[in-house]
């Protein structure tokens, strides 16, 4: 699959992180598609089918029940890729800080991101399974943007996509 389809697929799914109207969708281009950058090295290492591409198309609609843990290994490879994780897989604050800065989110937005991911983290520190534990953080991630009305418009994200291609 070509890293265009792959974007696509992801945008629709992860890494939103944003406040207001057009500051929002501005910062979630920017994340998604730097985020994104490491999909197709991650569905090569880890031999990933084209089963997950469902829940990256609907990531953001809340009423969709992520329950693939391929998802979560795609996640987590990509975090790792970015070096948005330790070694023992838990977010690196200063390095996610950074990387929500460099796309766009102001410093206090960027400190707000990387605690709710760290407040989701600390909730589910009983599941040993890597991959699984980043679909339930992923999950709560989404939950929680959700709650704030920070969700994504999936047109926004996808005409980025398509400019960059």
């Amino acid at each position: 699959m070509s890293l265009f389809c792959w974007r696509l697929l992801f945008a629709a799914g992860v890494l939103s992180l944003a406040p207001g109207a057009s500051a929002s969708q501005e910062i979630m281009k920017k994340l998604t598609t730097g985020f994104a950058k490491a999909m197709e090295e991650c569905k090569a290492e880890l031999n990933l089918g084209d089963h997950i591409i469902q829940d990256f198309m609907n990531y953001w609609r809340e009423e969709y029940e992520l329950l693939n843990r391929d998802t979560g290994c795609a996640i987590m490879c990509m975090a790792s890729k970015h070096d948005l994780v330790t070694e023992d897989m838990k977010i690196h604050h200063e390095n996610a800080h950074e990387f929500a800065k460099s796309h766009g989110a102001d410093d206090d937005l960027a400190k707000q991101l990387v605690q709710m991911i760290h407040d989701c983290e600390k909730q589910f520190t009983d599941i040993t399974d890597d991959c699984s534990k980043t679909l339930e953080i992923s999950k709560c991630f989404r939950t929680k943007i959700h709650e704030l009305k920070w969700a994504p418009s999936m047109e926004t994200i996808l005409e980025e996509l398509m400019i960059e291609t």
